[in-house]
């Protein structure tokens, strides 16, 4: 299976994005309950708590990543990624395979 890459975004709301390096691992928490989108995927970093969350917008995705409600269905209720690149727009973060659903 293909690799699969996410935007992180919104990180300007909590913590900013300046302590983000590649290779960091993160941790992704579905959303339910948000009130602004029921496809709303969290990103979270040990210790530091939620950082922002997996672009689920045209305007906020990142050129081949996929959005948080293409992604939402083929995770479980929580999953990892991998920071692979930090940019001016939004950071790049490849799903860990072991996160997705049917992967091993």
């Amino acid at each position: 299976m293909a690799k699969t890459y996410i935007t992180l975004t919104g990180t300007r709301h909590y913590h900013g994005k300046e302590f983000l390096k590649k290779g960091m691992k993160l941790r992704l928490e579905k959303e339910p309950d948000n009130e602004f989108d029921k496809e709303a995927i969290k990103i979270s970093l040990e210790g530091l708590g939620k950082i922002g969350y997996v672009a689920n917008s045209t305007h906020t995705v990142i050129g081949e990543t996929i959005s948080a409600g293409r992604l939402y269905d083929k995770i479980g209720d929580t999953a990892y990624v991998k920071v692979v690149m930090v940019t001016p727009n939004g950071t790049i973060c490849k799903v860990c395979k072991k996160s997705l659903r049917g992967e091993e």
